[in-house]
């Protein structure tokens, strides 16, 4: 028997959870550049507009959390919030991007539509609680340390602000040392909290700090863990996109290839439809 979430509209028109398709958050690990961040956006909204399925564009400002001093970390919040803004009102799609600072919050959601919790930054209180009070949906990744089940705590803070618009992002779990494992029961098991979940297929195949430098990853396995995690009921897929992964500053062995996206979008609908004809 299925588990059915809580709806929760993201636009007028455009709602997540319960009933609702699959939907899609998706974009480069970072904003490279202003031109390359428009030109993945454009694709991402050609591909979703064709298939009909909602769509949260994603890139961030500032990857906080390298593996080195010296890595590509963004264009900073000011910069990034601008390039954001610019591609909202320009192409009429939905942001998201990830704040690590109560600080960063106000700023943030003046442009953002959902504002995304890192996996690192789950249990932190304040962050968590500065977040809710913006009435923004919040989109918590499940930290790799972290059971399924002890997420609950994570969305009690969240409730305690009187935001109930909580999406919560499966992004694998740590095993040993620089891997990860994708525990398919996560995805039942949070969504029985009662809100949208979502797979991160391209997280989950990361093997973080392995090149010494930076993370590396398995992005093969990217199309079996979304196509995995959608059999188990997710609501949603997260992917990191790139059109030339092996360039990308940042994530680029976690990032499917943009001329694959297409392809996969349309296994991942068909999915989504049988496990549902199946459950009803």
């Amino acid at each position: 028997m299925s588990i059915e979430t809580k709806e929760i509209e993201l636009s007028p028109g455009i709602k997540i959870g319960g009933r609702n398709p699959l939907f899609l958050i998706a974009g480069p690990c970072v904003i490279e550049s202003e031109h390359h961040v428009f030109f993945l956006a454009q694709e991402l909204k050609k591909i979703t507009d064709q298939l009909g399925i909602p769509f949260i564009f994603k890139a961030s400002y500032d990857k906080a959390n390298r593996s080195s001093i010296s890595s590509y970390r963004g264009p900073g919040l000011e910069r990034g919030l601008k390039i954001l803004s610019s591609i909202k009102e320009e192409l009429n799609i939905l942001i998201t991007s990830d704040v690590h600072e109560t600080k960063q919050v106000e700023k943030a959601a003046d442009v953002l539509d959902v504002i995304q919790i890192p996996a690192f930054l789950c249990r932190q209180t304040d962050l968590l609680v500065e977040a809710a009070k913006t009435q923004k949906v919040i989109n918590v990744k499940k930290g790799q340390f972290m059971a399924p089940w002890n997420m609950d705590k994570v969305i009690e803070k969240i409730l305690h602000h009187g935001n109930e618009k909580i999406i919560i992002t499966e992004r694998g779990t740590s095993f040993g040392y620089n891997n990860l494992i994708f525990d398919v029961r996560a995805i039942p098991i949070m969504k029985d909290f009662g809100f949208p979940v979502v797979i991160d297929a391209s997280h989950s195949v990361q093997k973080p700090g392995a090149k010494g430098t930076s993370s590396g990853g398995d992005a093969h396995f990217i199309p079996v863990h979304a196509k995995a995690g959608v059999v188990a009921g997710a609501d949603g897929v997260f992917l990191e996109v790139h059109d030339n992964p092996a360039q990308a500053l940042s994530d680029g062995d976690n990032s499917l290839k943009l001329n694959k996206l297409y392809s996969l979008l349309e296994t991942l609908i068909e999915i989504k439809k049988l496990v549902e004809n199946h459950n009803d």
